[in-house]
């Protein structure tokens, strides 16, 4: 998002929701405050730091990892109709004009209900309002794989293989990936505002600069409508 910004490009961000069903750190909220609030406040904090100029907020309730009880409970994204949010999404797409959209793989990343729910509305949002420039976000499962395998030999904590089983999609169904080291800075203080989920030890905050640059370096997308081959490293060309 702000290597978009800095290359002169509106960057609006629409969140489904409020992530409300996430554990709380202890003593991070303060008197009164919700964690809704708390997580709502740090989006935009990052947000601001990634150069976004516009959020907004959809108003589903979180519905939890899958298969949790509150998957099902009313009002939650993961039970709201794909037609009623893409509608939702479309009319900030026709009012934004917008070129491209970003949203997730078909398995959400990694497989969270409201993130694969994500990935529906938006490709239906993208019809409804016409936008001509599609991509799924996702991780390159291989470049995780070769990543664990540098890490063993570092003695740094490593993943599971189960788990990196479940992560994104093969580098043979990637289409796009940009480099955005320059702006590694800005995607670690944007983390950093996100204490609620993400702590200074954690995997996001604590690995060295080089597994941080290897892990997060570049992002990796899936052109909806384009065939694998020659890669493009551009979203906007």
């Amino acid at each position: 998002m702000r290597k978009a910004h800095e290359d002169g490009h509106r960057v609006v961000l629409v969140v489904a929701t409020r992530g409300e069903q996430g554990e709380i750190p202890p003593g991070l909220l303060s008197d009164g405050e919700s964690l809704a609030e708390r997580r709502a406040a740090e989006t935009l904090a990052a947000a601001e730091i990634l150069g976004v100029s516009r959020v907004e907020f959809l108003g589903y309730a979180d519905s939890g990892m899958m298969g949790e009880p509150t998957n099902d409970e009313p009002g939650t994204f993961w039970t709201a109709p794909v037609e009623e949010a893409a509608a939702k999404l479309a009319a900030i797409l026709r009012e934004e004009n917008a070129e491209v959209l970003t949203c997730y793989d078909d398995n959400g990343g990694y497989g969270h209900p409201d993130h694969i729910q994500v990935h529906r509305v938006g490709m239906r949002a993208a019809e409804l309002a016409g936008t001509p420039r599609v991509f799924q976000s996702t991780v390159n499962r291989d470049h995780m794989r070769r990543g664990v395998a540098e890490m063993a030999d570092a003695g740094l904590p490593l993943p599971s293989l189960e788990e990196i089983e479940g992560i994104g999609k093969p580098e043979s169904e990637i289409t796009t990936v940009v480099d955005v080291t320059p702006w590694l800075e800005y995607k670690r203080q944007a983390m950093r505002a996100h204490p609620s989920q993400i702590s200074e030890d954690s995997f996001f905050l604590g690995t060295p600069d080089d597994v941080f640059r290897y892990t997060f370096g570049t992002e990796c997308f899936i052109r909806v409508g384009a065939e694998p081959g020659e890669l493009t490293d551009d979203l906007f060309k």
